[in-house]
């Protein structure tokens, strides 16, 4: 993480705002939210796309793009095969996009391991599809990681202007965002100073657990306000959605996930209009 071609933040005539969803842990979260928060924001006015880093594809398969559809991926983009523009695919939502995943991706690091730009791939891409005035302009851009601290979770962080951390309602919730937290630190000392922890949202919450609550309070006390308000319930139409290719506001609109998705979307949407305004 040591090399540092250019950190000029990405332009364009519309500046998408670029969240990764990250977390090294698996079954937190980070698909279902990348799907479901890409759905709410595009629900309320914003124009989206989805980036699938994650080589199991799970949130190119919840949107409905069939694996036989995938004849360009984020594998092709991150090798320099193609770029953003000719891998995005129109979903079944109205302003939500996908850029899919392949199985491919899984070898992509020990392929571009030697390569200068290594960390950057991810960085150009969305920098050149900024500046491409051809087809949709998207206001947000949610990257869906993939559960470890790899190289394509660092080329995520070194694109992203903040980092959204989905954090399951469990025993060792902590420990793993410690870990994590540690890495956005390297990341933002190597490659992008810029880089900020847009806020942790807990999701998988149950109600009934004691446990739940006690991760609740502790995530809150140690993080603060970069806790979101909203929690994310553990809900039966979230699970059922994605063997339907439908993110869960399409699937069940009414059912507690949907909602909190939604209000997930408005509050980061606040976050977004309160820095514009202290940076203003």
């Amino acid at each position: 993480m040591t090399d540092h071609p250019s950190t000029a933040p990405i332009t364009g005539g519309v500046t998408p705002r670029i969240l990764a969803l990250a977390n090294q842990k698996g079954g937190v979260g980070k698909t279902t939210t990348a799907i479901n928060l890409g759905t709410a924001l595009a629900a309320i006015g914003e124009t989206v796309l989805v980036v699938d880093l994650d080589p199991q594809g799970n949130a190119s398969t919840g949107l409905g793009i069939e694996r036989s559809r995938r004849r360009l991926s984020t594998y092709d983009v991150l090798c320099g095969e193609a770029t953003l523009r000719e891998t995005v695919q129109e979903t079944g939502v109205p302003s939500l996009y996908v850029a899919p995943s392949t199985l491919d991706l899984s070898g992509l690091e020990l392929e571009i391991a030697s390569e200068r730009d290594r960390a950057f791939r991810l960085r150009n891409a969305l920098k050149a599809l900024a500046e491409d005035a051809n087809g949709p302009r998207f206001s947000y851009v949610l990257i869906d990681c993939p559960p470890s601290l790899s190289l394509i979770t660092v080329n995520a962080m070194a694109a992203a202007h903040a980092i959204l951390v989905p954090l399951q309602c469990e025993f060792f919730a902590l420990e793993g965002l410690s870990q994590l937290l540690k890495t956005v630190e390297q990341v933002r000392g190597a490659l992008n100073p810029e880089l900020i922890i847009h806020g942790i949202v807990l999701t998988m919450y149950d109600a009934r657990n004691n446990l739940s609550d006690q991760v609740m309070q502790d995530v809150r006390q140690f993080m603060g306000d970069k806790v979101y308000e909203t929690v994310i319930p553990r809900n039966v139409r979230v699970s059922e959605a994605p063997s339907y290719g439908k993110p869960v506001l399409l699937y069940d609109l009414k059912c507690a996930g949907s909602q909190a998705y939604l209000r997930l979307a408005s509050e980061v949407i606040q976050r977004e209009r309160a820095a514009r305004a202290v940076a203003a």
